[in-house]
């Protein structure tokens, strides 16, 4: 469909009209079910492991392949940036502002819904960790009881954001915004004044003339 000319194009259009929308509402839904969800996941089993576990005494799960080893992590996921706890506490929180601000705001796709539930959920596991554990306030260290060999160990909140890290990559891949539109790639052969297709691929081509 040619525009007007003096039109100025866009280069993401809706999926669907925007009548046609599910309302917001079921994706900030599904948003704060899966981040509770993994939330509460993740404080149940540190406190298991806490109750259950002695510090350095390894557990076999799958022999020596998998096994639960209990430690306790200064440092962001994987026990990266030990050095860091106070810095990486105020960039866990910004990072849960961050969320919960674009969910709100933006959020109308479910994909997005899952990527920044399971990315809130991992923060707020690891950073409620920091906030409340020893040795004190904003410096407590993050409880890690997961082990694979030659692999640094890891607890539920760091599966969560890395589940979110996938799934973001796979959204950005896919060309799905935050808000459910696809962002439209610019295809070969359009000419200056015509309009590329809808990113869905849907047909909305003004019949030709006298057909």
């Amino acid at each position: 469909m040619q525009a007007a000319r003096g039109t100025s194009l866009s280069h993401s259009d809706p999926t669907v009209p925007p009548s046609r929308r599910p309302s917001r509402a079921r994706y900030l839904l599904l948003f704060a079910g899966v981040a509770a969800f993994g939330y509460a996941a993740d404080l149940v089993t540190k406190q298991l492991a806490l109750d259950r576990l002695d510090v350095g005494a390894y557990v076999p799960v799958v022999g020596d392949w998998f096994g639960l080893l209990l430690t306790s992590n200064s440092g962001a996921a994987f026990s990266l940036g030990t050095s860091y706890t106070l810095v990486l506490t105020c960039v866990a929180i910004v990072a849960a502002v961050v969320t919960v601000t674009i969910a709100v705001r933006r959020l109308a796709s479910t994909g997005w819904a899952l990527a920044l539930g399971f990315l809130l959920a991992g923060v707020l596991g690891n950073l409620t960790d920091r906030v409340f554990r020893e040795p004190e306030a904003f410096r407590g260290h993050v409880i890690d009881f997961l082990r694979f060999p030659h692999f640094p160990i890891f607890n539920v909140a760091d599966i969560w954001i890395n589940v979110a890290a996938g799934l973001i990559i796979l959204q950005a891949v896919r060309g799905i915004r935050v808000d459910g539109l696809r962002e439209a790639r610019s295809p070969r052969g359009v000419r200056p004044g015509e309009e590329p297709d809808r990113a869905d691929g849907a047909g909305d081509h003004e019949p030709p003339a006298g057909s």
